[in-house]
């Protein structure tokens, strides 16, 4: 979860509630300096390089990154006819990002170009389409997936208690010393070490997803229960003790903790929202391999 997808407090379907006297609008924005140097490459060269970029939080989307007019390269942005009309910011102009004759995304990047005045801070500002550019960069780091999101935090811990993992009376994991990630906005889930797993049940499938705060992640089947346990055989440094553990859905299979039955909680799904869902697999597992990790060899 983040400040406004999934459900963050600025989602449409937010977890929690606001302690205030009057009801909030339906949709609330909010926007604030990243506080970190982000860079835009499209077509081997940097087109955009700031430290003042703004994050857009809006409901039902990821924080969307805008870039100071001056930090972007003068000769990259070509205005086309096409326009559209923003619910909350008002006209909308769209560019074709030129990198050269041969580098060129139509419908690129765009710009609100009519704001009401309570928007003022996103003027003379330009977002770039996240799947049509090259790569986003914090520093000299690529950014996968979207925008960092300084409102999502991820924390593990270890514990003693018992779970147990069941399908059709047959017993697939029992262990003492699961590991529990708890996401901001997400239920608690619970990774098994492979030791404590019959694996004889576990059937791999070829499914990957990617998830840009832990990484690519692989699936398993059991019997007929499809895609009913998950992994990430190298998990990103900073969840990196979930890595090859296994995690079951627990509205698949039957997932007891201390004696009680966990079931899946209503708006626990992954839900994607905007123009960073839908990555190629194969385009992050080429990243990885070109760092050095062995996740591509997972694709």
């Amino acid at each position: 979860m983040g400040l406004s997808w999934q459900q963050g407090p600025l989602s449409t379907a937010a977890f929690g509630r606001f302690l205030v006297p009057q009801p909030l609008p339906e949709r609330l924005l909010y926007v604030e300096r990243l506080r970190r140097r982000m860079r835009v490459r499209f077509g081997g060269r940097w087109i955009a390089d700031s430290e003042q970029a703004l994050l857009l939080f809006e409901p039902g989307r990821y924080p969307v990154a805008y870039f100071p007019e001056a930090d972007v390269s003068p000769d990259v942005l070509e205005r086309i006819e096409q326009t559209t009309q923003h619910p909350d910011l008002g006209l909308t102009s769209w560019y074709s990002v030129r990198a050269d004759a041969q580098h060129i995304a139509p419908r690129g990047a765009w710009q609100h170009t009519d704001l009401p005045a309570y928007a003022g801070e996103l003027r003379a500002r330009v977002a770039f389409a996240w799947r049509a550019m090259d790569a986003f960069y914090e520093e000299d780091e690529r950014i996968l997936g979207h925008a960092a999101d300084p409102y999502h935090r991820i924390d593990i811990r270890r514990t003693s208690r018992n779970l147990v993992v069941q399908y059709q009376k047959r017993i697939i994991a029992d262990t003492k010393r699961p590991l529990v990630l708890y996401e901001s906005g997400f239920a608690p889930r619970w990774y098994v070490p492979r030791g404590d797993i019959d694996e004889s049940a576990l059937t791999p499938v070829k499914l990957q997803t990617f998830c840009p705060y832990k990484g690519l992640c692989s699936y398993y089947s059991i019997d007929d229960a499809r895609q009913a346990a998950w992994f990430y055989p190298d998990a990103y440094p900073e969840v990196r003790g979930i890595s090859n553990l296994v995690s079951f859905e627990p509205d698949i299979v039957s997932v007891f903790l201390d004696g009680a039955q966990l079931r899946l909680e209503p708006g626990q799904t992954v839900v994607p929202h905007g123009p960073d869902r839908n990555l190629d697999v194969a385009e992050i597992a080429h990243e990885q391999a070109a760092a050095g990790g062995p996740a591509a060899a997972a694709g």
